[in-house]
């Protein structure tokens, strides 16, 4: 994930704008996570509506007055705005803890073509090495909110570093039961295994 950015500043957007330009800041802001790239523009009538949207989704996925721990969860806006004070007004109100990239890196508009953003708003959802998981989850996240983190979490078999269950268990607790519709729907191959036990059906 950080190869996508390499050589790149991220901007925090906190009152300083902290800036991420060294491989340990962005490996600390986005290894192991899954990220979501919005697409949006402060000129959007439809962004402006579902800013409001994405800003609690993130929120209650990442603020400790929600949850005990943060998700494993980043989120980068790409701003599509024409100028950088359209760009400043509609991060405004956004949470602290989004990155965004400076408004003068062309970087903004590759991006829209390599994810082939048809229409804003749009968000991209990232598996931790660089793959596409999603190509749009607006729609998703208006509809299930914070719910369907935990599908994308597990498509992509993000390993949560802040949760580890204890070696010695015998019985680890299975997946859940949707677990092969998530795979399905998300098209997670699993990995070849060898031995007896590797079987299509086997659950790992």
């Amino acid at each position: 994930m950080v190869s996508l950015f390499w050589g790149r500043v991220l901007l925090r957007n906190n009152s300083d704008q902290d800036a991420l330009d060294t491989e340990a800041e962005l490996c600390r802001r986005l290894e192991n996570r899954l990220v979501l790239l919005f697409f949006g523009a402060g000129g959007c009538p439809r962004c402006q509506a579902f800013a409001p949207v994405l800003r609690d989704f993130f929120v209650r996925l990442t603020d400790e007055f929600y949850v005990l721990r943060a998700a494993q969860l980043a989120l980068v806006y790409v701003s599509q705005d024409p100028t950088e004070e359209q760009q400043g007004r509609f991060l405004k109100d956004m949470p602290d803890k989004w990155l965004f990239l400076p408004f003068q890196d062309g970087l903004r508009r590759d991006l829209g073509r390599q994810f082939s953003v048809q229409h804003l708003p749009a968000v991209v959802v990232l598996k931790p090495g660089g793959d596409v998981l999603t190509r749009d989850a607006a729609d998703e996240i208006q509809r299930l909110g914070p719910a369907c983190f935990a599908n994308w979490q597990e498509a992509a078999e993000v390993l949560d570093r802040n949760f580890l269950q204890p070696e010695d268990l015998d019985d680890p607790a299975p997946r859940s039961l949707t677990e092969p519709l998530r795979r399905c729907k998300y098209r997670v191959e699993a990995e070849p295994r060898g031995g007896a036990g590797g079987g299509a059906g086997a659950w790992f």
